[in-house]
Order: structure tokens, then sequence, then C-alpha cells
């Protein structure tokens, strides 16, 4: 175990203890600057990075035009977390919660902002009456499931992932309460996925979308180093024959090359994956 660390009777903010995150991790809300958002010309104005949040938003927006619904045609720009631009005053008005993905949609008279991933995706599918159940049970188990995963994501990404990889420090406690949480959700989902071929029953839906952008990363072995092997994600075979389906969606091959530095740092038309090698697009090279 760790040297013992006695708490102060009241907590002060050292800005040299975040590890990886110091320059973004604050106490406190609010704009840092000033600076307005871009705004291209599609209905929806996606603000984000190529995280497993960030995919969400991409994947479901490339799954409804995959599906043929142009009306959901949208410009995804990057927010550069590392560089504070989550704290500019227009990223702020969109979410001022300072966190990726934010997105207005601009296909009515008035705009308005939708922050949260899972926000983002109730919104789009109830819009286009797409990836979400409109009756019950089908939909209560839909909204089940998505709700796991958004409450159950600080466990993999802000526990497992910076206690293992960004700390700077390692701490045996913290890296085993995370591990055994994080394996206690995969178990979760294989045993769901061992009954059902997605998590909300046969059909895929925005559950799935939620669900596989992050434990999608951590069984391929492209989240925090050597986690996949730490976390022994071989044990999952039936996430892993769920994670290689989505794998092949084009949708999704699409949704997780925008806002990265491994495919578009933005996307404005769909033409703009032709500028990417071939291979990507299907699905071909690891950790894209």
């Amino acid at each position: 175990m760790s040297e013992e660390y006695t708490p102060p009777k009241v907590w002060t903010w050292d800005k040299a203890n975040g590890g990886a995150f110091a320059s973004v991790n604050r106490p406190i809300a609010g704009p840092t600057h000033d600076k307005d958002l871009p705004v291209g010309e599609h209905p929806f104005q996606l603000y984000s990075l190529g995280t497993p949040n960030g995919q969400k938003a991409t994947i479901m927006l490339e799954e409804l035009l995959e599906a043929g619904v142009a009306e959901a045609e949208y410009d995804a720009w990057l927010i550069k977390i590392f560089d504070g631009d989550q704290f500019s005053s227009g990223f702020v008005d969109i979410n001022p919660n300072s966190k990726i993905p934010a997105m207005v949609d601009r296909s009515g008279a008035e705009p308005f902002r939708i922050f949260e991933s899972g926000a983002i995706l109730m919104h789009l599918a109830e819009k286009f009456g797409m990836f979400l159940p409109t009756a019950n049970p089908a939909r209560a188990e839909c909204l089940s499931w998505l709700f796991w995963q958004i409450g159950s994501a600080p466990f993999i990404g802000g526990g497992f992932g910076h206690f293992y990889n960004y700390a700077p420090v390692k701490i045996e406690y913290a890296i085993d309460r995370y591990a055994m949480e994080t394996k206690r959700l995969f178990d979760v989902a294989n045993r769901r996925l061992a009954e059902s071929r997605f998590l909300a029953g046969d059909d895929y839906t925005i559950a799935d979308i939620a669900t596989y952008t992050w434990m999608g990363n951590l069984y391929r072995g492209e989240a925090y180093g050597e986690a996949a092997t730490f976390l022994s994600m071989h044990e999952y075979e039936h996430v892993g024959r769920w994670v290689g389906e989505i794998d092949q969606r084009p949708g999704v091959l699409r949704g997780r090359l925008v806002n990265s530095a491994k495919g578009l740092s933005e996307r404005h038309s769909a033409a703009d994956f032709d500028s990417l090698p071939p291979e990507k697009l299907k699905g071909i090279v690891k950790g894209f």
C-alpha cells in the first residue's frame, strides 16, 4: 500500500498536483477567455474531441447519415481540451460544465444548445425517430442501459484510467479499487450480451453507441497503455463479439475518425473522408 495520506482540515487547490491534466483541471467553473465558436452551414454544430464521450455524438450523426437521414448533416469543430478551448466564453455558453461534446441544433427557427453526451444521443434519436424504441418495455430497457453507461463511465475513465495511466504516482489502493469496478462493469455487460445480441435486445440502439465507445476502446487495447492486458479483457468473450460486430458498421467507422488526430481534425462534409486512406474507412488500421 502507498504511504498514508492525512487530509488537511480545509482543502486548498494546488495546481501542480493534477498530473497529466494539471493544466485543465480546476475547482471553479466559468470562462477563462473570450472567444466565439465558429459556425458552419449545416443544421447541427458539434464542438468536440474524439474521446469516448466525443465519439458518441459523431457515431450517432454518422449512423443517421448512413441510414439516409440527410437532415442530420453536421459540422464538427475540434475542441483542444489540453489547450483549454473548453473554457472559452463561446464554449461555456453552450456547456456551462466545460466538457465535450456540446452541440447547437440550428435546424429550426431558433438555435438551442444540447450538452452532455447522453442528452445529445437522446435528442437526435427522438428528433429522427431512430435508435431509441418509442414504446415500453423496449424503450425502458434501452434507457436503462444508456443511463447505466452514463453513470458507469466515470469509474472507467476518471477512476481506472486516471489512476492506472495518468496519475503522477501509482497508488495501489486506487488502482485496485477502480480495476475491480471496471471489471465488474465488463462482467455486467458480458452477462447481458451472452443472452442478447445488443444491450437493449435484438436491435442496435443509443445504449450500444454510448457503451461501445468506452468498452470498445478498452477491449481492443487502445486505451490506457497496457490496460487490456492488466484487466484480462480476453475474459469477456460476449463483449468481444459485440465490439467486433459494431466495429464493422460504416457509420461507426466514420464516427470514430472525426475530431481525431488519427482521422479528421474537423468534419464539414461527407467528402472530407475522401482525404483519408481507404483502409481506415474499412477498419483495417488498428487504433485509428
